[in-house]
């Protein structure tokens, strides 16, 4: 009889919080964490194409439109502001635009990325945006279920896994920064690689 007991007792103790914790699950009794700011991409976006011969890092990507707008501008100056803000840990992360054969690829002229610094206030760094060229068809191919306008962070195995909007109004530009270098941060923290 007393080893029934102990049985049932023992059965009660490890089964109990199980079907607790299953039916808080169920029930969004608790909050879901998430520590990410930006859109966690699922698939993953693989930029391998635009990537393959390049040394393992994290990049901060954006894909120059046709037409250069203000939005444009604003994401060209984050992802360059967030690779300065990183510090000791710039030698890290790699601010890279995609162009295509219809960007408009004189915004990224020296005098040009001057100017969008002076237009920001912003003090003026050594502008080190790498830039790859693929094809409009290649580039269509790699967000065919995303949206391109838009700021990637792409891990050191080329697989871009969070996206973060772009903004045309320069302070929710700086907000949105801030937020990627926030993201930035916990992944470098995180990962060993790159």
């Amino acid at each position: 009889m007393n080893n029934k007991k102990a049985l049932l007792l023992l059965l009660f103790v490890f089964i109990l919080p199980v079907i607790l914790a299953k039916v808080a699950l169920e029930s969004d009794f608790f909050n879901k964490a998430a520590t990410n700011s930006g859109e966690l991409l699922d698939p993953v976006i693989d930029f391998s194409p635009a990537l393959s011969d390049q040394e393992p890092l994290w990049r901060l990507v954006y894909v120059v439109p046709d037409i250069c707008d203000a939005q444009c501008e604003n994401a060209i100056f984050a992802i360059q502001q967030v690779h300065t803000a990183m510090g000791k840990h710039s030698s890290r992360v790699q601010p890279l635009v995609i162009t295509t054969e219809t960007s408009a690829t004189d915004i990224l002229s020296e005098a040009n990325l001057a100017r969008i610094y002076t237009e920001q206030n912003a003090v003026e760094t050594q502008h080190t945006i790498a830039t790859v060229s693929l094809s409009k068809k290649n580039v269509n191919e790699m967000f065919k279920s995303v949206d391109v306008n838009a700021i990637f962070i792409v891990d050191t195995l080329n697989n871009g896994m969070l996206k973060h909007p772009t903004f045309s109004d320069k302070e929710e530009a700086v907000q949105a920064s801030r937020l990627i270098l926030s993201d930035v941060r916990k992944l470098l923290k995180l990962s060993r690689i790159g």
